[in-house]
């Protein structure tokens, strides 16, 4: 039996942030994954904001990223686009192009220099409560059974997470709200522009929409991510086929990495801690609804959890009434954005590809003078009295 005070199992960005914070807030951590190499495969479009390092009191590392971005090109059914770039409106979600394989690492290794332990290729099989109230895990790793007991476990084990049900939480994502993401990473691309992300809406992808992330010369991560509920009889994959083969930047690309994995887009689940236990990341749906993105707002669910993690260490009480503070945390950070875009998703669901067309034709007239997701969505409900009616109390 392996003891130890913190336990975290997932070592994604979340998981390995988590790890960081308690053991920097003097606890003894274990950070378990099942992978034999942290980061890989990769389960994103990789795109991250400049205020994450702020807010996680990191350092830019250019070997970790690919890719500045200078702006965005928003593109609506019939072609018609959008460019908002920084040389013309302030663009303060602006951010990189990760590259997750090296970025994943470098956040398990800056947990394992705050003196976390970390196992690579651990795979937790089962959980267990124990008379005291502390957890044991059952994990394997390389063909060896063993136990770790916790006084406390972090579940970053992603969106259908085996250790929020293990520990009887409810922290369920309706199948409505879980979406099919699935991504190429290709070379020999050719965007118009190496420095800004495009994204394309409508019945390109169901309930979602396309994007072309560049990384730098002609390489690009080209996804999309759809609501199976959206989309018929044809496959996430047969989206993203069709998709690159008519657009014009990847017409000529080719393929040397596929990429694929639910993103829930639903909100905040409903129970994100419990005694001795806390979750954060995807397995908390800490994912922006509208955009899908859940890489800043997961490292800031781990930081949370552990910081509240260490704290419960110190005061020797790992109760759900001394773990509350955490989601506190959380909603005060996030909460309520992720309410506002949950409403905007699912208003954005109800549009035709004409009604998409005409919106855009709208934006191409109007003049921005800086651009964030709640700015774009205030700008459609200034030119579509629907989008007034449906989500003007929650944005003007």
């Amino acid at each position: 039996m392996i003891k130890t005070d913190v336990l975290v199992i997932g070592a994604g960005p979340a998981g390995s942030t988590a790890a960081r914070f308690a053991a920097k807030g003097g606890a003894d951590v274990i950070l378990m994954d099942k992978k034999s190499e942290i980061g890989a495969p990769k389960r994103c479009a990789e795109g991250i904001s400049k205020q994450t390092f702020q807010k996680l009191d990191l350092e830019m590392d250019p070997h970790w990223v690919t890719r500045e971005i200078e702006g965005v090109r928003l593109v609506a059914p019939d072609g018609t686009d959008v460019w908002i770039t920084n040389d013309v409106v302030e663009l303060p979600e602006a951010g990189y192009i990760l590259e997750r394989k090296v970025f994943d690492k470098h956040m398990a290794m800056e947990a394992g220099r705050e003196g976390a332990e970390i196992k690579i290729k651990t795979q937790a099989k089962g959980l267990k409560r124990e008379d005291d109230g502390t957890f044991t895990v059952t994990c394997e790793s390389m063909g060896e059974t063993f136990d770790i007991n916790a006084k406390i476990i972090i579940g970053a084990d992603g969106p259908e997470s085996h250790v929020a049900k293990w520990a009887g939480l409810k922290a369920y994502t309706k199948p409505k709200h879980m979406e099919s993401g699935i991504q190429f990473e290709m070379c020999n691309a050719k965007m118009q522009r190496s420095d800004v992300l495009e994204f394309y809406f409508g019945s390109v992808a169901p309930g979602g929409y396309f994007w072309l992330f560049p990384k730098g010369d002609d390489i690009v991560n080209a996804g999309l991510a759809i609501i199976p509920d959206f989309a018929g009889d044809k496959s996430a994959y047969e989206y993203l086929v069709d998709a690159v083969d008519n657009c014009y930047a990847t017409q000529d690309a080719q393929a040397v990495e596929l990429n694929v994995g639910g993103d829930p887009v639903g909100g905040l689940v409903k129970e994100m801690y419990g005694d001795n236990i806390l979750l954060c990341g995807d397995a908390a749906s800490q994912v922006n609804p509208l955009t899908g993105g859940g890489i800043t707002s997961g490292m800031m669910g781990g930081r949370f959890a552990g910081e509240v993690a260490a704290e419960a260490i110190k005061a020797g009480d790992y109760s759900k009434k001394f773990l509350k503070k955490y989601a506190k945390m959380v909603d005060d950070e996030m909460g309520h954005d992720m309410e506002k875009y949950s409403k905007v998703c699912d208003y954005l669901w109800t549009l035709s590809d004409e009604e998409l067309n005409s919106i855009a034709h709208a934006f191409q007239g109007m003049e921005f003078s800086k651009i964030s997701t709640t700015e774009l969505v205030k700008a459609l409900i200034k030119v579509q009295p629907k989008a007034a009616l449906k989500l003007g109390k929650l944005f003007l």
